[in-house]
């Protein structure tokens, strides 16, 4: 058995994937641009019916799609839609910032990390826009900064997830204790047990995981 993290766009499908299994919801506008912040009335009316139904919710805190290179506007924009989401009593954010030359943006992240005080961060998909060799480096950091959380796909979303379950392994070995490798991107509810078995893990994120 593995924990089935689901990615929604905005409220509508949220109480048929609860009641057809769903552990966790991740949150989002806009999946075609891969997940942006929801208005504050859907994070509020979310939050509110998913802890009714005793699971847990993320809320995707992404000003835009395109890359995760944010200027200060933005990352303004991001820290307060963390405020809002701790307010509202989200489990957890998930987010992501870089540097053009593909580093983690440690300032921005320590910016989201402490606002975010209390609730859990997940690192989402541009780790996988983090150069292959700086990843280990970059797993290291977040989970010296309580990041709890990243999601990946194990290489660039046009690979499928069949190919990068090699990556994806190398990845989950180099994490730092405490950190979780929660794999995502093409998991469906066809090939997720095969990939949960394959990889060993107990998480796993998609939008296709449920049929409803």
């Amino acid at each position: 058995m593995f924990l089935k993290e689901i990615a929604v766009e905005n409220f509508t499908h949220i109480p048929a994937l609860l009641a057809a299994g769903a552990d966790r919801i991740e949150l989002n506008d806009n999946l075609a641009v891969g997940g942006t912040t929801v208005s504050r009335g859907v994070m509020a009316e979310s939050t509110r019916y998913i802890h009714e139904k005793q699971r847990s919710v993320a809320v995707m805190i992404r000003p835009r799609g395109g890359d995760f290179v944010y200027n200060d506007t933005e990352i303004k924009i991001m820290e307060a839609d963390v405020f809002s989401a701790q307010e509202l009593g989200a489990d957890a954010i998930v987010t992501g910032a870089l540097t053009p030359a593909g580093d983690i943006d440690t300032e921005a992240m320590e910016q989201l990390i402490a606002a975010a005080a209390g609730m859990d961060v997940v690192f989402h998909m541009a780790f996988d826009a983090i150069p292959v060799e700086k990843q280990p480096e970059a797993l290291k950091w977040l989970a010296a900064h309580d990041v709890v959380r990243v999601l990946t796909h194990g290489g660039p979303l046009t690979t499928p997830i069949s190919e990068t379950l090699p990556h994806l392994a190398e990845t989950i070995k180099a994490a730092p204790a405490g950190l979780t490798i929660l794999p995502g991107g093409g998991v469906t509810a066809a090939n997720a047990e095969e990939i949960a078995q394959t990889l060993g893990v107990k998480q796993l994120h998609g939008t296709k995981l449920i049929t409803i």
